[in-house]
């Protein structure tokens, strides 16, 4: 087992990812290779680099990659943003999901401020 795959925030983060592959799975069809795809892309962009940071022999290049695992974390709220503007996304569902992204939030900022 790799040290990442112990991380809680990875595996609620995998989990955050299969929800999201789901709801972006209901858009329009002209959407598959925009929004859907764009929105994909930056929920994958978060587990990967967590689990890239977590492969680093400095802390501070872990650090690195966990800030930017936050900044498409935040890519992605804006992206489900973009979906509830369009009807593509309930405004029920995505404070369902808003919650969560804070929660992967919150522990990726813990995560990065133990390894100063």
């Amino acid at each position: 087992m790799y040290n990442f795959e112990r991380l809680e925030v990875w595996k609620k983060t995998r989990e955050f990812v299969k929800k999201v592959y789901n709801i972006t799975a209901k858009y329009p069809p002209d959407e598959k290779f925009g929004l859907a795809q764009h929105t994909r892309t930056s929920i994958v962009s978060v587990l990967s680099n967590i689990a890239e940071g977590g492969s680093r022999l400095s802390k501070t290049e872990s650090k690195r990659f966990i800030e930017i695992a936050i900044g498409s974390l935040y890519e992605t709220v804006a992206q489900l943003y973009v979906a509830v503007d369009n009807d593509y996304l309930s405004k029920k569902l995505s404070e369902e999901i808003y919650s969560e992204s804070e929660t992967i939030a919150k522990m990726l900022s813990g995560l990065a401020s133990s390894l100063k």
